[in-house]
């Protein structure tokens, strides 16, 4: 007897409808699965006969063939076990098969007959909606990050027989209500807040532009001068994900088979890997080409602490990704592209010692030692570093002092605003902020006034910027110019974008 059951595969972030084909025929006992299967998939025959008699059903002693359609694309994981096992029960005519139609199902099962939860469910739930697919068997453990998908009834499942027992209509489950993103940011909770950084009133100034515009950023300053602190206070000023963006970071995080317990993403994801991390890990890859760090920081932070310290091919690898916005990840067996869209936040300090031109400590260094430190970061990967900023240390009375700071909601109100004067001048242009404008782009929306025009050649031609370095001193312009609420780029808008390419000069110059 023949039973079809639908279920859904993974490809990067992207789920694909799969048919699973059950056959149980007479012959010699077998049990044989073709259409692409990986090592996963081949080894599911010994848990689904295990959870089939651990669940009180009779794994037939019969010749079993399985096909997962469509066969040229290549199965993975354990996503397939539920489907099959039901597929099987189904042909043993145990399971009306008209209880299957319009009906897909997910998950791995362990040898008890229990449904665990599998690596990216919630691409796998976009998929099935749209594919028409009216309803959806979930593993419990998948039901967060899928909730937010609405149009398609999702069913918590914990076990075999419960599947079985709800498909026959004997003990139907209860589908799960969705939730509005509205109501999930309501539920988050920020820890980290601008009012808790004492002084660095430059500093948080730059930040604020970075923030207004996506530009990446990278600060300079001795050890406890609170680089780290003021780059995990970043995603709080940074503007609300829409449900859109949210989506497709948490279809990220669900592929790489680590989404919050929160299910889906509702803050801006702040990455921050070791500087010990490799390559694979950072860019992404494996045999399964996963995403890395980039991706998972995708329309958020990806911060680099102790940027010198990271091996030279990893960070040279980030180029790309900058420039570009995704990053292609090929191996023998799979290729997969990820959105990498991120703001890079970078932190070193300014010599091996940290305390080189700092007002409260000596610097221990020398001349060649400072500039072999300085020399680990290469001049393209900087040029690509829209604001350099030197942070400065705090003295013990500035630390003591209790005066309030302002707290970061008050600067994500002139960020946002910022953000959606870019919306409006963007509207009808695949760009989301200043940070994204190209050759094509950039003269087009970055009108400056004759004396700005003036200004800038000047400081290109006595700072001796590149031409790269010159198009991000034109995007800053541009931001500090909305945060300003002018339309037009002024000298003053320049000037202050420049200050911000001095380290060019004066470090490595």
């Amino acid at each position: 007897m023949l039973a079809n059951v639908l279920c859904f595969g993974l490809s990067g972030i992207d789920g694909f409808q799969v048919r699973a084909e059950v056959n149980v025929s007479f012959g010699l006992p077998g049990f044989e699965i073709v259409g692409l299967p990986d090592a996963a998939v081949r080894e599911s025959r010994e848990r689904i006969r295990s959870a089939m008699q651990n669940s009180g059903y009779e794994f037939p002693d019969n010749r079993i063939t399985i096909n997962l359609s469509p066969a040229e694309r290549r199965k993975e994981g354990p996503a397939y076990d539920l489907p099959m096992a039901a597929g099987i029960i189904a042909a043993s005519g145990d399971l009306p098969a008209k209880c299957l139609e319009d009906t897909a199902m997910i998950g791995e099962l362990s040898l008890d007959g229990a449904v665990r939860e599998v690596r990216g469910a919630l691409p796998m739930a976009i998929a099935a909606r749209a594919a028409g697919i009216k309803h959806l068997l979930l593993p419990i453990g998948n039901i967060r990050e899928a909730r937010c998908v609405d149009g398609i009834s999702i069913y918590p499942v914990p076990s075999l027989r419960a599947a079985v027992a709800h498909l026959n209509g004997s003990v139907p489950l209860k589908a799960v209500k969705p939730v509005s993103y509205e109501q999930l940011l309501g539920e988050r909770q920020t820890t980290s807040d601008f009012r808790f950084v004492k002084g660095q009133a430059a500093a948080k100034r730059a930040l604020e532009i970075a923030a207004a515009g996506g530009h990446n950023v990278l600060m300079i300053g001795p050890p406890g001068s609170g680089k780290t602190l003021m780059a995990r206070c970043l995603p709080s000023i940074l503007p609300d994900m829409t449900f859109e963006e949210a989506l497709e970071v948490t279809r990220i995080h669900s592929a790489a088979g680590s989404v919050p317990e929160s299910g889906l993403l509702t803050e801006r994801p702040f990455r921050s890997p070791h500087h010990t991390a490799s390559h694979a890990s950072l860019v992404g890859g494996g045999s399964l080409a996963l995403p890395g760090e980039i991706s998972k920081a995708h329309n958020g932070v990806l911060f680099l602490d102790e940027l010198p310290e990271y091996r030279r091919d990893v960070l040279e690898a980030l180029r790309q990704p900058m420039e570009d916005g995704f990053v292609t990840i090929t191996r023998v067996s799979a290729q997969s592209t990820y959105p990498s869209r991120f703001m890079l936040v970078a932190s070193m300090n300014p010599c091996p010692c940290g305390n080189f031109g700092s007002r409260l400590k000596p610097c221990r260094c020398s001349p060649l030692e400072i500039k072999r430190y300085l020399a680990r970061i290469s001049g393209p990967l900087l040029d690509r570093i829209d604001l350099h900023i030197e942070v400065e240390g705090i003295p013990a009375e500035q630390l003591a002092d209790t005066c309030e700071e302002e707290p970061s909601a008050s600067i994500r109100a002139r960020v946002e605003a910022a953000r959606a004067r870019q919306r409006e001048r963007y509207a009808g242009e695949r760009i989301h902020s200043n940070a994204e404008l190209d050759a094509r782009t950039l003269p087009k929306f970055s009108r400056l006034s004759e004396a700005g025009r003036d200004l800038a050649r000047k400081a290109c031609e006595t700072m001796q910027l590149s031409n790269r370095a010159y198009t991000r001193v034109l995007k800053v312009a541009r931001t500090v110019a909305d945060l300003a609420g002018s339309e037009e780029i002024l000298p003053e808008h320049i000037a202050d974008a420049v200050q911000y390419r001095s380290l060019d000069r004066k470090y490595w110059g």
